[in-house]
């Protein structure tokens, strides 16, 4: 999930046992959980933020790496739904034991800093 405060992007630095690549927030689903349930949920525990996202309507699955232990995968791939938060313009996050580290980065900025391709190429596509 993205969060957008204006024209800026969040970008959360993981911590070194969670991989220590910078990525947007995310998370898995719980028992019983929607998509949309989840974002607000990891929103919220990973920055503090409490808002409703919206959906992107930009699915996507990967492989995990075999070091990507710090989460259980059901199957071969990982099914990922994407979202958008809007944070208020002084809103800070106050972030979780998951990670050392935040930035609000201009587009370009977020681009060159997150490890993933699957969520630059979401990004990518963000009006």
């Amino acid at each position: 999930m993205f969060v957008r405060r204006g024209e800026e992007f969040l970008v959360l630095r993981r911590s070194r046992k969670q991989g220590g690549y910078w990525h947007s927030v995310a998370g898995a689903l719980e028992d019983g959980e929607t998509y949309a349930e989840a974002a607000m949920r990891e929103l919220q525990e990973e920055t503090g933020l409490q808002a409703s996202p919206s959906d992107l309507r930009k699915p996507f699955r990967y492989r995990p790496e075999p070091w990507e232990s710090h989460f259980e995968v059901s199957g071969p791939e990982v099914a990922v739904e994407c979202f958008l938060a809007e944070a208020p313009a002084a809103w800070e996050p106050k972030l979780d034991w998951e990670h050392v580290e935040y930035r609000w980065c201009t587009r370009e900025e977020a681009l060159g800093l997150l490890f993933w391709r699957e969520p630059r190429d979401v990004l990518r596509g963000l009006a």
